[in-house]
């Protein structure tokens, strides 16, 4: 497949070409944008990461907002996104975002036209998700997150590897995020989750209270979220979806009666069949807070 990768990587670095010659128009918007996005295919932890920045420029007295495409939601226009919005709609991680966020969750495939509703909403920065690769919306800085234990994979592009972009476009951004060990110029991100809660309830327990579970993952990375349940000296039997899988009740028929445990970007998903055993652990990123006082004054300076 490294010819096809060749030619995506061709393609991707042409059209950004065209981007920062003028030949394509970018838009510029009256606020700072932040661009948080990956060089490679999901799995890397950018979720938790953009609601751990949203917090954290909240608490500085912004008022930050997040615009996102909605991936997995059939949503085609500019749609404001509350917690209690249908998934199938919005997309789960716009759900997700919106339930956690200090501040406005807009999806729109049209990412110009949703910060632009950020910003008439009184947002005075917006935080583009997974928009690195989205040029036609200016940004003041970008941010890139990253799988520390696959890295590059085998450095060759879509359909070949797993990057969007060649691996030189990493070393280039503002600010490089690794989730777990970071090398040289990279922060390191760590993900903590240690209890499980009820889907659609507020019963939780911790995950060291867990013996032998299901562990259900629709995720980039799924084998991530069964090493860390691993990790508590849980027995996992896993089951793996593909990234955004839109679950029905059968998906979740397994044999036993074991807990069924899931991260909560498939909890929002599976609220509306929600039954007594099943569980989903929310995560928050854990970083050095230096990290977020150079990005907010890098912000000061736009």
């Amino acid at each position: 497949m490294w010819p096809a990768g060749a030619l995506y990587c061709a393609v991707a670095t042409l059209r950004r070409g065209l981007y920062a010659s003028g030949l394509l128009r970018t838009r510029t918007l009256a606020v700072p944008v932040v661009v948080v996005g990956n060089v490679t295919v999901g799995g890397t932890g950018k979720t938790p990461f953009v609601l751990w920045l949203c917090e954290r420029l909240a608490a500085e007295g912004r008022r930050p907002g997040i615009v996102l495409r909605g991936y997995g939601g059939r949503n085609r226009g500019v749609l404001p996104v509350g917690p209690a919005a249908d998934p199938g709609l919005a997309g789960d991680e716009a759900v997700l975002l919106a339930r956690h966020a200090r501040g406005p969750v807009v999806a729109s495939r049209d990412r110009v036209a949703g910060a632009q509703a950020l910003v008439d909403q009184g947002c005075d920065v917006v935080i583009a998700d997974d928009g690195l690769q989205h040029y036609r919306l200016g940004r003041t800085v970008e941010i890139g997150v990253l799988d520390g234990v696959r890295r590059f994979g085998n450095g060759l592009c879509l359909p070949a590897g797993p990057l969007r972009e060649r691996e030189r476009r990493w070393e280039g951004l503002d600010f490089r995020v690794t989730q777990g060990r970071a090398a040289a110029g990279e922060w390191s991100m760590g993900l903590l989750g240690e209890y499980a809660r009820a889907v659609g309830g507020d019963v939780q327990e911790p995950l060291s209270a867990l013996r032998r579970v299901h562990a259900v993952a629709g995720i980039g990375h799924p084998q991530r979220f069964f090493r860390a349940l691993e990790g508590f000296g849980i027995d996992v039997i896993p089951h793996p979806f593909a990234d955004h899988h839109r679950y029905s009740e059968k998906d979740l028929m397994f044999a036993g009666d074991e807990p069924v445990v899931m991260t909560e970007k498939d909890a929002v998903k599976c609220e509306r069949f929600a039954r007594p055993g099943l569980w989903y652990v929310p995560v928050r990123a854990v970083l050095d807070d230096e990290l977020a006082r150079r990005i907010i004054a890098r912000l000061r300076g736009s």
